[in-house]
């Protein structure tokens, strides 16, 4: 059984090992993918406006 340093230790190299693994998107691949998330943000808030908009007039109809 490890004392406490040696598992903090072994941690730690695990943490090293593992970001040698992992894979980081190009730079296009970021700004493909910021592109498309700013796009559907548009849109959604667009069509969340327009729903908004529908709602308020409905309720107004519905109260008069």
């Amino acid at each position: 059984m490890q004392g406490l340093l040696g598992r903090i230790s072994e941690f730690f190299k695990d943490i090293k090992a593992e970001l040698k693994k992992v894979t980081y998107p190009t730079r296009s691949e970021t700004m493909g993918s910021t592109t498309v998330v700013l796009i559907l943000v548009f849109i959604i808030g667009i069509f969340l406006s327009v729903l908004d908009m529908v709602l308020v007039k409905a309720v107004r109809f519905i109260i008069q």
